[in-house]
């Protein structure tokens, strides 16, 4: 992949690609959301370390700490060979923009897809002090006008994390034997210890385990809520918004807040807990709504039950789904009249 007009160096672009086994189906026999979420992170983080270490100075590592709204564009099947390319398209004084596609190959056919997008965010972390954020060497653009637009996504981007960051709110326990298709009926949690095999070098989750987590526990409130075959059809940005160390134990919550015809906005926030320095006590460390589908046997998309609302605060999350919801359908739209 690369970005029109944008002058690529070999640190500044990544290729990687694997064939998809059984390890990483989910129960219905597709490659599981979490994976793909977990490649294109991988992608990432390496292209971003690797550029961010070209200059002298401490030695770092690229830590991830948003993701753009990822388009789940084809399904991917266990055999088909995963292609995840990723380049560096904007750099800031700290921090720097890595776009990922990914293309999924049959390869007794020949056959090719595009099937997921995003646009991910890092920052470099000293490997010498978590705390100190490290220059990131510029990039060079073929146009004023690249560049210009790389500027605009990162100031979005900033001012959409801030106000992000103010609305963060706790994820209330549901009721004791809540009524089918309401929200406490489908909210699921998972509780995770981190261990060493989830973490970096410098023993901090990495992005990509935690959204892989974050699939897992969306896909439950979609599945218990619909009682089908359901799949990620997208994720709105993700936001890490602190750090998760070794030793922590996450919780991961998910909750319906928001219905169409056919998909389901599941929020999906996770809570790290240090298991040893208490003292330091609960946070949130990450948050995200996704998006996903139900399907039948054939894969085909199927109606979704009306979601039942209980009180204000679930009436006013179910309209803030609703506004997101016919604004992404309004810039798909407006995407597919480009293209023609």
């Amino acid at each position: 992949m690369s970005s029109p007009g944008k002058r690529e160096s070999p640190s500044s672009s990544l290729q990687l690609c694997r064939v998809m086994l059984p390890d990483d189906a989910n129960i219905m026999g597709n490659v599981h959301g979490g994976i793909i979420l977990k490649m294109i992170e991988e992608a990432g983080s390496i292209v971003g370390t690797r550029h961010c270490n070209t200059q002298n100075g401490d030695r770092c590592l690229a830590a991830l700490v948003r993701v753009e709204k990822t388009e789940f564009l084809s399904p991917v099947f266990i055999g088909e060979v995963v292609h995840v390319s990723a380049v560096i398209t904007y750099t800031s004084q700290h921090s720097l923009e890595v776009q990922v596609k990914v293309i999924a190959e049959n390869i007794l056919t020949g056959e090719k897809k595009l099937a997921n997008k995003a646009a991910l965010w890092y920052v470099p972390c000293s490997l010498q002090n978590v705390d100190k954020i490290t220059e990131v060497p510029p990039i060079e653009y073929a146009s004023p006008e690249q560049e210009e637009e790389g500027r605009k996504r990162y100031e979005s981007q900033k001012i959409e994390r801030l106000e992000t960051k103010a609305r963060l709110e706790e994820a209330m326990p549901p009721p004791p034997n809540p009524e089918r298709y309401t929200v406490g009926f489908s909210q699921s949690s998972l509780i995770h210890l981190v261990g060493p095999s989830d973490c970096t070098l410098d023993d901090f989750v990495y992005g990509g385990v935690t959204m892989k987590l974050m699939d897992e526990v969306a896909g439950i409130v979609a599945a218990r809520h619909c009682n089908t075959n359901i799949v990620t059809a997208s994720v709105d940005a993700i936001n890490f918004h602190r750090k998760i160390k070794k030793g922590c134990v996450v919780t991961v919550t998910g909750r319906l807040t928001f219905v169409s015809n056919r998909s389901m906005e599941i929020e999906v926030l996770v809570d790290a807990d240090p298991l040893v320095e208490k003292e330091k006590g609960k946070y949130r460390a990450v948050s995200a709504f996704f998006t996903f589908i139900s399907l039948d046997k054939e894969n085909k998309p199927l109606n979704v039950p009306p979601l039942k609302i209980e009180g204000e605060e679930e009436q006013k999350r179910f309209e803030e789904g609703k506004a997101r919801y016919l604004q992404n359908k309004a810039k798909r739209l407006a995407e597919k009249e480009r293209q023609q």
